[in-house]
């Protein structure tokens, strides 16, 4: 489909094809392709992937050997600098919320009120709470032995309880910020945060409903598995058993998120020169407001919890290393991005999708599910197509290139497989065959998806 408001308002004639041209566009589905195999046939690490693969792009495109090396090195640095801190403080935050016991707080008040026909809706909403600031792999791993057991308690079927768990962390991940995905694209697309964690939101929750609680009553039909008995959930207790309140964990959740809307709406809503604007604007940057969660959250969860200062300081110390793999990939990543533009492949692309009236947003999609699909990795997937896209976004507005973010993240997602760690850690925790993995969680993964660009391509038309 066509979206002529996407366009720029001038205007454009396609050059005519070149040599060179194809030379660029070939470097880039050789960089590409050489991702596609070290990650999904030699099982190499996508740092180390994504590395030879800037460099193969980079050497195939006509970069000067020093160039391609500056380049990586520029885009490692840039990306690192401008998303690294986000990502570890966001780290903090959800281990504080784990280890004082915040999460099975908002997982068992919740759980508390809801019966029979909506508790698969509380599940979900469980889910979003705590996939707010927790990565994807985290929240799973925390959540499943929960879902398990109310599954067990409630006498419902394990798809019902236990899809929209995992939409909702799945949504999350890939659209809202501060997860590494969402961040990086903003960062190569020049999105603004604020207006794509507004625009996320409201796309996250229509598509949660849909792929979470409504599909999952279809899949308890299609899929009815037996989780192994010996998965239980762990209790995450502060010292001695206390535990921070529900309205404590929730506020500290929704502190950076509110912050951030903050700033979004004061940039619409006030004058450049309004005082309030200029205060908003500093609190609600991510920096700040993720540094303001963590320091809050180290009263309202950790000391609450019972915690000793020493405790504390293991606490955000421990938060730290699981996440140097996704630091060094979300860096790699930066480096093939910014390979890819030095090179010039991305304003190839951007005259051919400009010159053919092709929508940026159907454009974003389509390259990170190609990725998605290739490599399983939604973060690899996010990286490298808001690299290719990302000359796109400079004739866009801030709304419309926000809305970009969302369609490749959107893309990202799209039907995880075999070549995806969560596809086989689902598979396990549930104790399904890859078969009912695949009927269950990847269809869901399809229907979070395609519900997604259907959602950002209709705010496109209106924004």
């Amino acid at each position: 489909m066509t979206v002529p408001t996407l366009m720029t308002s001038t205007p454009v004639v396609a050059a005519a094809w070149t040599g060179h041209d194809t030379r660029l566009v070939a470097a880039g589905l050789l960089g590409i392709a050489v991702l596609v195999v070290l990650i999904t046939k030699l099982r190499v690490h996508p740092f180390l992937a994504l590395t030879l693969g800037s460099g193969v792009l980079g050497v195939v495109a006509g970069l000067p050997l020093e160039k391609v090396i500056d380049s990586f090195s520029k885009g490692v640095g840039g990306t690192v600098a401008s998303v690294g801190v986000l990502i570890a403080l966001g780290a903090m935050l959800g281990r504080l919320l784990a280890d004082s016991g915040g999460a099975d707080q908002i997982v068992d008040t919740i759980l508390g009120r809801a019966r029979g026909r909506t508790l698969p809706w509380a599940m979900a909403l469980v889910a979003t709470l705590i996939g707010l600031p927790m990565f994807f792999e985290i929240g799973l791993v925390m959540l499943i032995p929960v879902v398990l057991l109310v599954a067990r308690r409630a006498g419902q079927p394990l798809m019902r309880v236990g899809i929209p768990a995992l939409a909702g962390l799945s949504v999350l991940h890939g659209l809202v910020p501060p997860h590494p995905g969402p961040l990086v694209a903003i960062d190569a697309l020049k999105a603004d945060l604020g207006i794509t964690l507004g625009l996320g939101l409201l796309v996250a929750v229509p598509t949660v409903a849909v792929a979470g609680p409504l599909f999952g009553a279809v899949a308890a039909r299609w899929v009815d598995p037996t989780p192994p008995e010996h998965l239980v959930p762990e209790r995450h207790d502060g010292d001695g058993g206390r535990r921070p309140s529900f309205a404590a964990t929730l506020f500290t959740v929704l502190l950076p998120v509110a912050l951030m809307m903050g700033k979004a709406i004061a940039d619409i809503a006030l004058a450049k020169d309004n005082t309030a604007r200029h205060v908003l604007d500093f609190v609600g940057a991510p920096l700040f407001a993720l540094l303001a969660a963590v320091v809050v959250a180290m009263f309202t969860l950790g000391r609450a919890a019972g915690f000793t200062r020493d405790k504390l300081s293991a606490t955000i110390g421990d938060s730290l290393p699981p996440i140097a793999g996704i630091l060094l990939i979300v860096g790699a990543g930066g480096g093939f991005k910014q390979t890819l533009v030095d090179a010039g492949i991305g304003t190839v692309i951007t005259n051919l999708a400009t010159g053919a009236n092709f929508s940026p947003l159907l454009l974003g999609w389509l390259i990170a599910v190609a990725i998605r699909v290739a490599t399983g990795s939604a973060t690899v997937a996010t990286i490298s197509a808001a690299g290719i896209v990302a000359p796109l976004a400079a004739s866009l507005s801030p709304t419309h290139a926000a809305l970009l973010v969302l369609a490749v993240g959107a893309g990202s997602l799209f039907f995880s497989h075999v070549n995806d760690a969560g596809f086989w850690l689902v598979k396990e925790y549930f104790g399904m065959s890859i078969g009912q993995t695949v009927k269950s969680w990847s269809i869901m993964e399809t229907i979070v998806s395609v519900v997604s660009l259907v959602l950002v391509l209709l705010l496109g038309l209106v924004v």
